[in-house]
């Protein structure tokens, strides 16, 4: 806890009392590329005595966070974590807002052979490497985030437990957000799962050197979401700030900036926006690719959001 001075602690509460705060548990692979700064300061911009404050966390400690209280609501990657979440009752008003992929990176030496094999290939070949050889091969966020609930899926997928990989001596753990991650993975010469946004901020900035080698694959999609802490279970929440918050975050001028966060940067935008590829997206690939991973099975129907998670009218769904 920081403690700060009698007078400055005075007018620090005046200022937040003169401001409605609203708290939002996130990710830190949306938290570090920088696009939740470019929102949030986009917000305030049009919400004048409304401070947007948020909590980046991997999404497993952000749902704590949801569920203790300590934020009004979620932007979070994981489809199993955040069905469980509002099946106990905590989150409603589900929005997808954004989504990108996943991507296996490592040295560009590549000594495992991966480029360009299809996600299961490249973690068979990448076990297989750090059993021949005993060294350090692969690091895992292994924090109870988003990616390395979806990493632990592609182990699966690949026919592996990652509960007995992780006892490997190959396998590394960092307990990292996403950026600290990519600096081990670097530094050490090491493979990883990453999302695309925070690989490309970083590898842009200088921060790291390694090369995207396994992405564009439907396994690898990554679905981000808005969720309301559900104020009929947590009473005091700020349910309207945080409505008015994901309100805004699928709007135009909202899903305009994702589109086009990171292109004057980098050449090519962090994430893609969500809402206008579920609302006029039909049968597109990528359209069937967020349904089939992140949509809620009920009563026979796939749903962002199902009907009984639902409260209150503001035209978040058609």
């Amino acid at each position: 806890m920081t403690v700060i001075g009698s007078v400055a602690a005075y007018y620090y509460l005046a200022y937040a009392a003169r401001r409605q705060v609203v708290y939002i548990g996130t990710t830190t692979s949306l938290y570090d590329t920088g696009l939740l700064d470019r929102l949030g300061a986009d917000y305030e911009g049009r919400e004048p005595g409304v401070t947007i404050a948020f909590i980046s966390a991997g999404t497993g400690i952000a749902i704590e966070h949801a569920k203790n209280g300590d934020v009004d609501a979620l932007l979070v990657h994981s489809p199993d974590l955040e069905h469980q979440f509002m099946a106990e009752g905590y989150g409603v008003n589900r929005k997808i807002f954004a989504y990108n992929f996943f991507v296996i990176v490592g040295p560009e030496e590549d000594p495992a052979q991966v480029n360009g094999t299809t996600p299961d290939e490249a973690l068979q070949r990448i076990a297989a490497y750090g059993q021949a050889s005993g060294q350090a091969v692969w690091v895992s966020r292994d924090d109870m985030s988003g990616t390395n609930q979806k990493e632990k899926a592609l182990w699966a997928e690949t026919g592996l437990d990652y509960d007995t990989l992780r006892q490997e001596p190959w396998f590394v753990s960092s307990g990292s957000g996403m950026g600290a991650t990519l600096r081990v993975a670097s530094e050490q010469r090491l493979y990883t799962l990453s999302d695309i946004g925070t690989f490309l901020k970083y590898e842009a900035e200088g921060l790291i050197q390694l090369a995207d080698l396994v992405e564009n694959d439907e396994r690898l999609i990554n679905v981000y979401s808005a969720i309301a802490v559900n104020r009929t279970r947590i009473q005091h929440v700020n349910f309207e700030g945080a409505m008015r918050f994901i309100t805004y975050l699928v709007s135009e001028e909202a899903q305009n900036i994702i589109a086009e966060y990171g292109q004057d940067t980098l050449g090519r935008p962090l994430f893609n926006p969500a809402v206008s590829v579920l609302v006029s997206g039909g049968d597109s690939e990528v359209a069937s690719w967020i349904r089939s991973y992140a949509f809620f099975e009920y009563q026979g129907t796939l749903y962002e959001c199902p009907p009984p998670w639902r409260v209150g009218d503001y035209g978040l769904y058609s």
